[in-house]
């Protein structure tokens, strides 16, 4: 027999190799071994969170008191994927071109990236969920109330034992733990989570074969095969159901909302989706999953009813079965199958609710309360983080305390529809938004809470019970007395299944609602634009434009971009811009453009409604000039294409004369700096060259007699000529560099060797400059030449000793490593490099300040220039940082070799 404590360890060891699976998979993602983890199959498979402990557990006890009805539950998903399949790529497609992060971000940002909207999505899709996460922690406290009784047979009185309640709260506070550690590494939701959806995928296969085994066990072990089985059919109540076809149509639309609404489907449908073709895959493939999934349910059902004893609960028949045949193995497989089943879901949903209450709620409130607003200091991500994080734990306290308070006495399936008829109120809203472009702000406000407060009042509060969240007198007479009001009859149909009764009026009220206030309502210029995008999404695959060039200063936006996005990947977004745009080595114009690529980077990480708030908060505020409001009323789709190509063209004539124009001014600057070192060259070898004649003359006369003089002469001698032989070895340095004739050495060397070596060559700490380094992220094995490395370090080292202009001079090097390289940046705290000077700092004969007081002839960077294109790197000025910074990048020493 098994014991408690047994199937607690088994438990303990699957949740510990489930780690071990999500840890494994995130190490392979952050080294860019994707390989199969972005294969369709995994996608595939993590759509198997639709398939919770209700499906595993609950389909067997829905079949046992409504028979052939529970096929709805999985009718209504397959007709989505074979047959409505485009509406999940268009969804797809909106979330990857505007960075939806969830499905209040997809509805607030449809709708002119509404604030409200968001928040009344998140509350929606928080107290639609709840129910739900409460479904599997009963489900998993009924699956050890089984093994805890000896009669296998478990009744309300053995699993709300104060043992079994706290088994409820360990298990939510694991998922806590298991969700915050791998669901909240990054903040940008786009990147995927490879660990959860990897450990996800594992969870799949094990719930399918668990229930395929135990299915096998009951119709070629307990009966005698399929034909054993018919007659197990015929004589079960299951024979006797009669097809209502209201309720069949009513549970089939149900499940097909809940498919495109549930928060965590949403999630992998839209957010985890790495590649749009694996949708033609999932097409096919989960249909089949489904339909494996549901290929024993009927036969356990009839099979438990007919051999287990009287009072048996249905919903448990999967566990019950194997146990009272003495099948232990079976049985703990069964456990695992249904635990899998219950904590993928959960993990699912508290990333997907955590995402959107920090996104919609946190940091809205978090904004308003800033004086300083989106240029606040600190750093965002740590909110972020701690919100998200906390955001967990409260979804998972929210569902351990609806199923505390709701006693878990309801059957699994009931539960499970009730949360479904909640998540579907965000449906009108949904299609509406990405098939209709006069759908309105107000219009989709208007439904979602009408839908969402008829939910409350017909469904969701009297499944609490008489007198518990409603009195009993509301219940049975209505309120003040009006009959045709009572929650479960509203209008007098109370002949109605309570779920089909609650469904019906909500979605019927919900959509007139939001069909009334989109007529009724004219849409903002913003709305206009976002519900172009998102109903011609493969015609306007770019996003909509709203933003006025020029509102703000490059220099804030890099700065509140550093704070959310990271200072690496900040960075690298602003210097692609500025590439694009032909300023290589300055900070971008803040075109339209750019800002509209800016707020849908950061909308990656805390929402669209946050990212345009923010931005809005730099420009301004405003969005739309009044030229675009009137274009906007006016305007047909052909007209803005035609009007978005020209001005397309438009802006890159824009740019290539700006390009020119910069060229010509680079190249003037280049003309004068040519000029000032031929002059600056001759005076260099000619002063060297005048002293040695000099000197050399005195001696060579024999003018001078004592010994001192003598020795200090040839001493002048000897040091002009050092000077004359390092100016010389410069130009031919540059000169072989430059014609690719350099033989490199290279060699396996470590990162911090290279830089301890530039450091002692220098001499900086005896020069009075503090140089500021992290040994321990500079332990990178390069392959490189460490030799050219270290005289590209010791030039920069030797600049900052030499320009830094600080009270206090410092040094700071810091060294970062990406997917296939490192970098390695050097940062003073001196004054930096005027703006006009950052574009030819790396030429030819460039000297910036006083040149007698640096010395040498302005070479050093057109030479490191030119070293680190032949190691495979490269060498840049990073501007905005306070004061001078470059940044040195190698490829990693694997990707080097290769």
């Amino acid at each position: 027999m098994l014991s408690f404590n047994l199937l607690l360890a088994v438990c303990l060891c699957y949740v510990v190799l489930l780690f071990a699976i999500a840890f494994w998979a995130e190490k392979r993602a952050e080294g860019g071994r994707l390989g199969w983890l972005r294969s369709p199959l995994v996608y595939t498979l993590s759509l198997s969170i639709y398939c919770t402990a209700w499906t595993f557990y609950g389909a067997v006890g829905y079949a046992a008191r409504s028979g052939l009805e529970f096929a709805t539950i999985y009718l209504g998903p397959t007709l989505i994927m074979v047959g409505w399949w485009g509406i999940l790529r268009k969804m797809v497609r909106i979330g990857r071109t505007q960075r939806i992060t969830s499905i209040a971000d997809l509805i607030s940002s449809r709708y002119g990236k509404s604030t409200l909207l968001g928040v009344l999505v998140t509350l929606l899709a928080v107290l639609g969920t709840t129910p739900y996460i409460a479904l599997q922690l009963q489900s998993v406290t009924l699956s050890f109330a089984v093994f805890a009784t000896d009669s296998h047979v478990a009744t309300p009185e053995h699993w709300q034992s104060p043992d079994l309640e706290a088994t409820a709260l360990w298990v939510a506070a694991g998922l806590a733990i298991f969700t915050i550690v791998f669901g909240t590494r990054n903040i940008d939701v786009n990147e995927r989570h490879h660990g959860v959806v990897t450990a996800i995928a594992v969870e799949a296969v094990v719930k399918l074969l668990a229930l395929l085994a135990v299915g096998a066990f009951v119709v070629w072990s307990v009966a005698d095969g399929p034909g054993d089985i018919y007659r197990y059919i015929d004589a079960s109540p299951i024979s006797d159901w009669q097809v209502a076809p209201g309720r069949w149509i009513g549970l089939t639309f149900l499940s097909a909302a809940a498919f495109l609404c549930l928060p965590r489907m949403f999630h992998v449908l839209v957010v985890e989706n790495a590649d749009e073709r694996h949708l033609a895959t999932a097409s096919w493939a989960f249909p089949l999953y489904l339909f494996a999934m549901s290929l024993f349910v009927v036969p356990i059902a009839v099979v438990g009813l007919a051999t287990m004893p009287e009072g048996s609960n249905p919903d448990l028949f999967v566990l019950t079965l194997p146990l009272s045949f003495d099948r232990e193995v079976l049985a703990m497989f069964a456990f695992l199958g249904g635990f899998s089943s219950a904590t993928s879901m959960v993990i699912v949903a508290a990333i997907a609710l955590a995402t959107m209450v920090s996104n919609h709620i946190v940091m809205p409130i978090w904004l308003a309360t800033r004086t300083d607003g989106a240029s606040m200091s600190g750093d965002v991500r740590n909110v972020l983080l701690l919100s998200r994080r906390l955001s967990i734990i409260g979804v998972l306290g929210l569902g351990y305390t609806y199923f505390r308070v709701s006693g878990g006495g309801t059957a699994l399936a009931a539960i499970g529809l009730i949360s479904f008829v909640g998540v579907a109120q965000v449906l009108p809203a949904l299609l509406g938004g990405i098939f209709w472009r006069g759908a309105t702000r107000v219009g989709a406000a208007l439904g979602v809470g009408v839908g969402f407060a008829i939910w409350l009042y017909a469904l969701l509060l009297p499944s609490f019970g008489p007198d518990a969240a409603m009195p009993a007198a509301l219940l049975q007479d209505g309120p003040w007395g009006v009959g045709w009001l009572r929650p479960q009859a509203l209008l007098g149909t109370g002949a109605m299944d309570p779920v089909i009764h609650a469904l019906f009026w909500s979605i019927l009220l919900n959509t007139l609602a939001f069909c009334a206030g989109s007529l009724l309502t004219f849409p903002t210029p913003l709305e206009r634009l976002q519900g172009a995008d998102f109903v011609h999404v493969f015609r306007h695959p770019a996003g909509a434009r709203g933003w006025s060039p020029g509102m703000a200063e490059a220099e804030d936006l890099l700065i509140m971009a550093q704070r959310i996005l990271g200072p690496s990947e900040a960075q690298a977004l602003f210097q692609a811009e500025a590439s694009a745009q032909g300023k290589q080595g300055y900070l971008p114009d803040t075109t339209s453009d750019f800002l509209d690529r800016l707020e849908r980077e950061l909308a990656g990480s805390v929402g669209a409604a946050t990212a345009h708030a923010m931005l809005g908060q730099i420009t301004g505020g405003a969005a739309v000039s009044v030229e675009e409001l009137m274009r906007v009323a006016d305007e047909t789709a052909q007209i803005m294409e035609y009007s978005a190509q020209l001005e397309a063209k438009s802006a890159e004539l824009s740019r290539t004369a700006r390009q020119l124009r910069e060229a010509n001014e680079k190249l003037t600057a280049l003309s004068i700096q040519k000029d000032a070192f031929l002059s600056q060259i001759s005076h260099e070898l000619r002063t060297p060259m005048t002293s040695i004649r000099s000197f050399s003359e005195i001696l060579r006369d024999g003018g001078v007699e004592e010994p001192e003089a003598r020795s200090r002469y040839a001493g002048i001698i000897h040091d002009e000529a050092l000077r004359l032989t390092r100016l010389l070895d410069d130009l031919l340095d540059l000169s072989v560099l430059e014609n690719g004739q350099v033989t490199l050495n290279e060699q396996d060397v470590m990162l911090s060797q290279v830089i301890d070596r530039a450091v002692t060559a220098t001499g900086s700490r005896a020069d009075g400059l503090r140089i500021r380094r992290n040994p321990a992220d500079e332990q990178v094995p390069l392959r490189t030449d460490p030799d050219r490395l270290a005289q590209v370090f010791i030039n920069l080292i030797a600049n900052a000793r030499k320009y830094c202009d600080a009270a206090e001079p410092e040094l700071g090097i810091a060294v970062r490593r990406g997917g296939v390289a490192v970098s390695v940046d050097f940062v003073d705290n001196g004054a930096g490099i005027p703006r006009d000077a950052q574009a030819v700092i790396f030429e030819k004969f460039s000297r910036l300040g006083d040149t007698s007081a640096a010395g040498g002839a302005g070479l050093g960077l057109a030479i490191c220039r030119e070293i680190m294109v032949r190691l495979g790197g490269g060498i840049s000025y990073l501007p905005g940082q306070g004061g001078a910074a470059f940044r040195v990048t190698l490829p990693l020493a694997n990707v080097r070799a290769a």
